[in-house]
């Protein structure tokens, strides 16, 4: 005991006796009141891209003094000697919670549990709680060294620390990682602004759909423009202030998923602002789109782990599209580094923030550049948000934040040994252990074993054996150059004897020191080194060959393919052309495609370069249209009253599985409608059926603009006794219509006083009363849900009240009992072929209504308001020739020319006819038969589905999930993790659907 108690003694007087100019060796000893340290003989990263050789680091304090390969070194300075080791700038994390309190979410999820209308907050606040860009994150930070250790360990000097709470969520801190005081690490008390698609911990019922999201935020910024004009007016909002107040931030946008990165930065592009969008690594599967976007990314490398497909029906649970992304997810860097896309990289969704550099270098083996790695680890995130003066890079006057390293930060084996923050150092490993490994001679009393030193050089491990061969139960560890040891002399694992301890110190690879036996006495010991440990045999190693990666297709998802269709030239010969026009059904007729268009019709038609397609016995139609449809939508309902608002364009999801069953059954496009939750719901989007293009390239440009409208027991909440919504009866619903245009009347008075005076008050704009005034004045038309004859009435007289018509009822189930009116008023129909009994409104339902409604002259269509149902239309159309006699035309008609006649769309589809969208389908049979089969359908010129190539694809699927199942067994079997599959299945949306948009919805 009394040698190392003299050994500390000794220890403490060398480190007190340096002079300022001797090397310093051991780390985590210097001095924080010596004011200057020098860094030596380094090969430092001054910045992503400039690397010095045999360079010299000056920091004093916080800052940087100098750095270069002929820096003069104060003689007062600290030297380190650094020579074979790293240095880079600490990295910086822009997406953290750090330092700040949980989040507890309470959006509205249980839509049975009783609603909250207004905001719980009181005060001059903004009428929605998701709206909080009043919060501050400096406010609430605190630092938190147990979280700050974790994020040091793996590089990180500085993050930015934002609360995940609302749709407008604040400004979030800039910090370091220190552990000083919170004065002294803010960096930047307000130092971006924050904005996402989710509401957080609000309770307010509206908005729960991405639609909403998108209105909320749209009006928000109108609002916030306006309020900086009605300053003299007696009203006040202190979130719009604070909103105004961050505008002149880096604004950043959690995003989560492809197509919502490309939502917001079209509400960024709307309203003059470039986003920073925090991504979710799928950004590969739509690269195009990313791009064009211009968006400046925070990218995460959380890689989602392999599934455990041990059991084959556990396997049949999970999707083509799930297994691609387990395989490509650590590409995504690579493709955003060769498409020129700036991005930072975060540790953010890390189950365990072990993975970061696993998954760091996973994705560099994938393509990622060294260079690419580090940029987007220091100088991008500081680019970002407007830090650069102060962090990114190592040049003179910005804070003393690096790493030192083994070397190349990003090899295999590199270690990070210390990371300085704010000029002061954080020991991550020791850079100066000694080699100790070897095979030892042990001697304490009396007695002789080997002793075995071997591990790594910051982690040793110990072994004693008894006569050379027989290993001994052994705990131990050395540190510092001092060794504890702890073994059991007797190998009989039954045996109780006690452990033998030992504790000492090693000077040029001798051990000695004092310790206890396990009967309790003391005694002398010393180690002697025998020899090196015996090197083993390195297996050959095969060359390492990339693995194989699957090619993204588009859409990301079964049936996807490689490169989008072609439009082309197609010539189809002899086929029974249903023209939907005056010549009704032709025999054996020709159909000419050219551009996209149809180009002509008649018999024996030259080619002229066209493809031929062989229609011989087969049917030609024009494309079926399903007037009321959900399909290809992240969201169907909001809950607003008056929801007039939302635009279902907003929803667009273009790799819905559905888009292509419809192709398969004939359906070339559709009107995508808001639900039936509200009296006024959303604006529609009307799309054609171009699967694998992007939302925006799906909707049909210059397409009328239509609304839902709902009527019923869907609207007073029928089905929701706990609901406190106004209206909760029919009559409620009436006064909400005419109330509701009453508030547009006025508003439109508003505007059109302002702009004939502009000394008049300017009013606000109000997106949800601008959509009504649309309504008034033509300019947008009502789809209605309806089933019963006296709300049907009701709206109609409603809509005369105001002098406008409603264009379409639909479903319309009790529409044979109204139809003269209908006639009379201009309204038309689409509803369900033989859809009856399914609640308490629709029990006077009859399957003769289509064929009734079309007698008495109201423009009739069947539509499918359902996913499976779409599919099938062609067959929904004949069942209204054996109810009632319908001819097989005007049967067909109802799925093709009388929906475009309602979308007002019949001049550019709808029938065959020259001049028209070449919107084609080619049946193996009579297109109203159960047996007839959509062989090629054709949108706009260009087939996108054909019958034979789906059986190729069909197979090529099957071959693509087998190789990924393997793989994911290879990677099982190698230690991998591996989660247990569960079902993620496309959702079908029906009109009464109400959710919220939950996470799975967030991941498209």
């Amino acid at each position: 005991m009394k040698k190392i108690l003299l050994y500390f003694s000794a220890l403490m007087l060398f480190y007190s006796g340096l002079s300022a100019q001797e090397t310093f060796p051991v780390n985590g000893m210097r001095d924080k009141r010596i004011a200057i340290y020098a860094f030596t003989h380094a090969t430092i990263f001054t910045d992503y891209q400039t690397k010095m050789e045999d360079a010299t680091l000056l920091i004093q304090g916080e800052k940087i003094l100098e750095v270069g390969k002929n820096v003069v070194i104060p003689k007062e300075a600290v030297v380190t000697d650094l020579k074979g080791m790293y240095i880079y700038p600490s990295f910086i994390d822009l997406h953290t919670y750090y330092g700040l309190p949980e989040v507890k979410t309470g959006a509205l999820r249980d839509f049975t549990a009783r609603e909250q209308i207004t905001p719980k907050p009181t005060g001059p606040y903004n009428a929605n709680e998701a709206i909080k860009a009043s919060y501050n994150a400096v406010e609430e930070f605190k630092g938190d060294d147990k979280s700050a250790q974790s994020m040091r360990e793996l590089g990180f000097g500085s993050v930015l620390s934002l609360r995940p709470d609302g749709i407008a969520r604040g400004s979030s801190v800039l910090v370091t990682l220190s552990d000083e005081v919170e004065n002294k690490v803010v960096l930047n008390r307000q130092a971006a602004a924050h904005y996402s698609f989710d509401k957080g911990s609000s309770t307010q019922t509206y908005p729960v759909s991405i639609m909403g999201f998108v209105a909320l935020l749209r009006q928000t910024y109108l609002d916030a423009e306006w309020y900086k004009g009605a300053k003299n007016e007696n009203f006040a909002d202190l979130t719009l202030e604070s909103w105004n107040a961050l505008q002149s931030l880096p604004q950043l946008f959690e995003a989560r998923g492809r197509l919502n990165l490309v939502r917001a930065d079209k509400i960024g592009d709307e309203f003059g602002k470039q986003y920073i969008i925090k991504g979710s690594g799928d950004e590969y599967q739509r690269i195009e789109e990313i791009k064009a976007t211009q968006a400046s990314l925070i990218i995460p490398l959380n890689f989602p782990q392999a599934y455990d497909i041990s059991d084959p029906y556990d396997a049949m649970r999970i999707s083509l599209q799930d297994m691609m992304h387990w395989e490509q997810a650590p590409t995504n860097p690579a493709v955003l580094e060769r498409n020129g896309i700036e991005f930072s990289l975060t540790s953010h969704g890390l189950k365990n923030k072990k993975d970061f550099w696993k998954n760091l270098r996973t994705a560099i083996e994938m393509g990622l550049t060294e260079t690419a790695a580090l940029k987007a680890l220091t100088f991008t995130p500081a680019k970002q948000i407007k830090a650069e003066q102060m962090l990114g890079s190592l040049s003179k006057g910005k804070f003393a934040n690096f790493l030192i390293s083994s070397g190349n930060i990003f090899a295999k084996d590199s270690k990070i040994y210390e990371n300085w923050i704010q000029g002061k150092a954080f020991s991550i490993k020791r850079f100066n252990e000694k080699d100790y490994r070897g095979i030892y001679t042990l001697s304490l009393a009396q007695t002789q074993y080997k002793l075995e030193v071997s591990g790594e050089v910051d982690a040793f491990k110990l072994k004693v054996f008894k006569n050379d061969t027989i290993a001994l139960k052994t705990m131990g560890s050395i540190s510092n150059d001092l060794i504890t040891l702890n073994f059991k002399p007797d190998e009989s694992p039954k045996s109780e004897s006690g452990y033998t301890r030992l504790s000492g110190w090693i000077t040029d690879k001798t051990m000695s020191g004092q310790g206890q036996l396990n009967d309790g006495t003391w005694t002398a010991w010393n180690a002697a080194f025998s020899k090196a440990l015996e090197e083993k045999p390195e297996k050959k190693k095969e060359e390492a060959q990339k693995p194989k990666i699957g090619t993204p297709i588009y859409p990301f998802t079964a049936f996807g393919s490689t490169q989008p269709p072609q439009k082309g030239d197609f010539l189809i010969q002899k086929a029974t052309v249903w023209t939907n026009e005056a010549e009704g059904i032709v025999q054996e007729t020709d159909v000419l495609v050219k551009n996209g268009k149809i180009a002509q019709i008649g018999k024996n038609l030259p080619a002229g370069g066209a493809t031929v397609i062989d229609g011989k016995g087969k049917h030609l139609t024009s494309g079926i249209i399903d007037e009321h449809s959900h399909i290809a939508l992240s969201s169907v309902n909001d809950v607003a009253t008056v929801s007039s608002m939302v635009r279902m364009e907003d929803a667009v999801d273009p790799e819905d599985i559905d888009i292509y069953r419809q192709l398969a059954g004939g359906v070339t496009a559709s009107q995508l409608l808001h639900g039936s939750a509200n009296p006024v719901g959303g604006q529609s989007a009307i799309i054609k059926m171009r699967w694998g293009m992007p939302s925006k390239d799906l909707l049909i440009q210059g397409a009328p603009k239509f609304i839902k409208f709902a009527l019923g027991e869907n609207v007073k909440r029928s089905s929701n006794r706990n609901s406190i919504r106004y209206p909760l009866t029919r009559m409620g619903v009436e006064q909400v219509y005419v109330e509701a245009f009453t508030r547009a009347q006025e508003y439109d008075q508003a505007w059109q006083a302002f702009k004939k005076d502009p000394k008049n008050p300017k009013p606000r704009r109000d997106l949800e009363l601008e959509a009504l005034v649309e309504i008034l004045k033509g300019e947008r038309f009502i789809t209605c849900h309806s089933y019963v004859q006296s709300e049907i009435n009701m709206m109609m007289k409603v809509a005369e009240m105001f002098n406008f018509r409603i264009n379409t009822f639909t479903h319309i189930l009790e529409g044979y009992k109204v139809a003269d009116k209908m006639k009379t008023h201009g309204a038309g129909g689409s509803t369900f072929s033989d859809w009856w009994a399914y609640k308490f409104e629709v029990k006077d339902a009859i399957p003769y209504n289509p064929l009734l409604m079309t007698q008495e002259g109201v423009v009739t269509a069947i539509n499918s308001d359902d996913a499976e149902m779409g599919r099938r239309l062609n067959q929904e159309a004949g069942k209204s020739v054996k109810y009632g006699g319908m001819s097989q035309e005007d049967a067909w008609k109802m799925v093709t020319l009388n929906p475009a006649k309602l979308l007002h769309l019949d001049k550019q589809m709808g029938s065959i006819k020259v001049g028209k969208d070449a919107d084609l389908v080619l049946w193996s049979d009579n297109p109203l038969s159960i047996y007839a089969r959509a062989e090629k359908t054709m949108v706009d010129g260009t087939i996108y589905y054909d019958l034979e190539q789906d059986k190729i694809l069909q197979a090529s699927i099957q071959e693509e999930r087998n190789r990924l199942m393997q793989k994911m067994n290879d990677a099982k079997g190698n230690g991998a993790a591996a989660e247990v599959p569960s079902f993620n299945g496309n959702h079908s949306w029906h009109c009464d659907d109400v959710m919220g948009f939950e996470d799975e919805d967030f991941e498209k």
